[in-house]
């Protein structure tokens, strides 16, 4: 990717995460929505590969799945609050999990450098965690809208870094090759 693409590929994500953290509400609402979606072509497609599975259990294991994906994407789909929800309680369980691998992985790593930014890493991974948790079901609302955001920000801050320091390599790519 040039640099220039980078740039403004990066500006574009990095637009899209301020606008999710603006409106946090419509955010989640949307990959809740988007997560219904995806959960009812999932359904299909166990559906479809129930007629084409071998033996009884296989074509009943894939009809229990079709009818699960199908079940969970439509509520995500008719009430995306409830999506909401459930993607902050998994947020929280993902939070909470791997701060406490995070924080077991600093203490193992000890007298190695870097060790300690694990511990801080962990630390912050697992009061997000908790914080989420003391704010549910409120915190909801806002909760996965801002850190989809804040992720879509630091992805496009990274491609705008990338690009540029693409650009640089490219300059002294240049500069060497003129010189030999």
């Amino acid at each position: 990717m040039g640099s220039r693409t980078a740039a403004v590929a990066g500006a574009i994500l990095a637009v899209l995460g301020a606008l999710a953290m603006v409106f946090p509400f419509v955010t989640g609402r949307s990959l809740s929505v988007l997560l219904g979606v995806v959960l009812v072509a999932g359904a299909t497609v166990h559906g479809f590969h129930a007629f084409s599975a071998g033996g009884f259990k296989h074509k009943l294991g894939q009809v229990i799945l079709a009818v699960l994906y199908g079940g969970a994407g439509i509520v995500f789909i008719l009430n995306p609050v409830f999506g909401l929800l459930t993607l902050t309680l998994l947020a929280v369980g993902f939070f909470l999990a791997d701060g406490i691998a995070e924080i077991a992985w600093g203490i193992r790593s000890r007298g190695q450098p870097g060790a300690g930014w694990l511990l801080v890493s962990g630390s912050i991974s697992f009061l997000l965690g908790g914080l989420l948790w003391l704010g549910f079901p409120s915190d909801a609302v806002w909760a996965i809208g801002v850190l989809f955001g804040i992720n879509l920000v630091v992805t496009g801050v990274s491609v705008i870094l990338l690009g540029r320091g693409s650009r640089g390599s490219f300059a002294q790519r240049t500069a060497r090759g003129s010189q030999g």
